[in-house]
């Protein structure tokens, strides 16, 4: 998704940076570059330049419309079309307003453009191959209208390349969804770090590929604009668990006991140990009622399958068995013998998953389990799930999913990892990550279990939860990754070996780097 290249004013970075910035905070980061000596000017010619730079990379000289906007993202675009001319590319400029109505850096930028400016309703996108939407920025408020919107709208139609300045037209940056019409670009190019808009979805699929410039923003500018939240990488939880060594044993590795539906229903518990035995849990237990017992020992072979017959007392049995963590909900029925094992197993303390119908079975007694909620579990719901405990939330349209998973987190005081193609995973102390690290081929029967098994298996290894809840979907996304057409969730299972040992890869090749810097300083 993101372009690779080497850093510096103007041209992509060589790793993107994790901070997410809401519009607001962009704005404060610009100013503090500003207050720092680096001029508006300069912050205009560095984006206009990766721009150009991107489009260069990609294509080759083509028929470009560049649309300008009446502000700084037009400003871009001013900048933009100076260099690709001047590089020989056959360009015509469309602007929104009189050349003269602009000010500023914006001004400044357009006045270097010689040729013939042309109104906007005089362009006709299938005249040309490329066009370059600059016409408005991240920041946008309102619904396109007017010429705007018919050329978001006509530029869809053909094979015609569509790179928009900043985030696509239309779309909110902060909200992450049109507002109206809204261009669909083929790449979006992006100034100093990510916003909400280039990560979730809707809005993310209309930004294309997105490229991340370096535009000379000065160190120190997080005392000015705070990171909204994260992109969930390896560097940000350094362990997935107990290293293993010479003396590493079943039990030393972490025990983990996972919660089976009844008979006829055992295949998601199933999955998700499987699941966690792939993550390094140890020893992992299968707890079937009596019924249930032989079809979950015949099924799978591989698994410890053990008994039990109070719900009541379900913590105590988590005690019984030495578990270290645990996994409650998938496949487990809506019943009310559920909510008692779930009620007894937070009773008990220590960490846990509660994924599924462990979830969906509160959606009428939310606050019994947000009162027994601890900052050692983890839930992990999908859209409906959510919204089924977080009515008011889910129902929020001026909250992106970054801020309604931050407070249903704060709310429940424990981690939420609301699932999907743009997974968010929040702790109760309002730090948030968001996992774009993932896969289409996800989206199937069964890959949820995965993951809550994959969870579990490292907070039976004693990580801690808002850490577990981030490896478990970015080793779950890096399995989809390498699933290929017509994957199932046998196919994500047998790739996660694959996944997780290059997550060990990753972090032996972090440690390596640190020793040598260490060394070098």
């Amino acid at each position: 998704m993101h372009a690779i290249a080497a850093p510096g004013a103007g041209v992509p970075m060589i790793a993107p940076p994790l901070e997410i910035l809401s519009t607001h905070a962009m704005g404060a980061a610009d100013r503090y570059a500003i207050e720092a000596g680096r001029s508006g000017g300069a912050l205009m010619d560095a984006a206009g330049a990766g721009i150009a730079s991107a489009i260069q990379q990609r294509w080759a000289p083509r028929a470009t419309a560049v649309l300008c906007g009446p502000g700084n993202n037009g400003g871009d675009g001013w900048e933009a079309a100076h260099l690709l001319a001047r590089a020989g590319w056959p360009v015509r400029v469309f602007s929104l307003v009189e050349r003269g109505a602009l000010n500023g850096d914006a001004a400044r930028a357009a006045q270097k453009w010689a040729d013939d400016v042309a109104p906007l309703e005089r362009c006709d996108p299938a005249q040309f191959a490329l066009v370059i939407d600059a016409l408005f920025g991240a920041g946008l408020t309102r619904a396109l209208d007017g010429e705007a919107a018919r050329l978001a709208e006509q530029t869809q139609r053909g094979s015609r390349v569509v790179v928009s300045a900043d985030v696509p037209s239309g779309v909110d940056g902060d909200l992450a969804r049109p507002l109206g019409p809204a261009f669909t670009a083929d790449l979006t190019v992006t100034f100093h770090r990510f916003k909400p808009a280039h990560l979730l979805q809707p809005a993310a699929k209309l930004c294309g590929e997105v490229t991340l410039v370096d535009i000379g923003i000065p160190a120190g500018w997080e005392q000015a604009a705070a990171p909204q939240a994260h992109l969930n990488d390896p560097t940000l939880w350094p362990s997935t668990g107990r290293a293993l060594d010479v003396e590493a044993h079943k039990h030393s590795r972490g025990r983990l006991c996972v919660r089976a539906g009844p008979k006829g229903a055992t295949g998601a518990a199933r999955l998700s140990a499987r699941a966690a035995l792939i993550g390094g849990a140890g020893f992992v237990t299968l707890l079937c009622r009596d019924n249930a017992l032989v079809e979950a020992a015949k099924e799978d072979a591989a698994l410890v399958t053990r008994a039990f017959a109070a719900e009541d007392g379900f913590g105590e049995i988590l005690a019984a068995h030495r578990a270290d963590a645990w996994v409650i909900g998938p496949g487990a029925g809506l019943t009310d013998s559920l909510r008692r094992a779930v009620v007894s197993a937070l009773e008990r303390g220590g960490p846990g998953v509660l994924d599924a119908d462990a979830l969906s079975v509160f959606a009428s007694g939310v606050q019994t389990l947000f009162e027994a909620l601890h900052d050692q579990v983890v839930l992990t719901p999908h859209g409906g799930e959510f919204a089924r405990l977080f009515p008011d939330l889910a129902a929020e349209s001026n909250l992106s999913k970054i801020e309604k998973t931050r407070r249903a987190a704060m709310r429940a005081g424990c981690i939420v990892l609301h699932k999907g193609p743009d997974t968010v995973i929040a702790d109760p102390q309002g730090r948030v990550r968001v996992n774009a690290h993932a896969s289409a081929a996800l989206a199937t029967a069964g890959t949820g279990d995965v993951l809550a098994g994959l969870i579990g298996a490292f907070l039976a290894q004693g990580v801690n939860a808002f850490d577990a809840a981030s490896a478990g979907a970015w080793i779950h996304g890096e399995a989809g990754r390498r699933s290929g057409a017509g994957a199932t969730v046998d196919t994500v299972l047998a790739k996660s070996p694959g996944a997780l040992a290059h997550l060990v890869d990753l972090h032996t090749r972090q440690a390596a780097l640190r020793r040598v810097t260490a060394a070098d300083g």
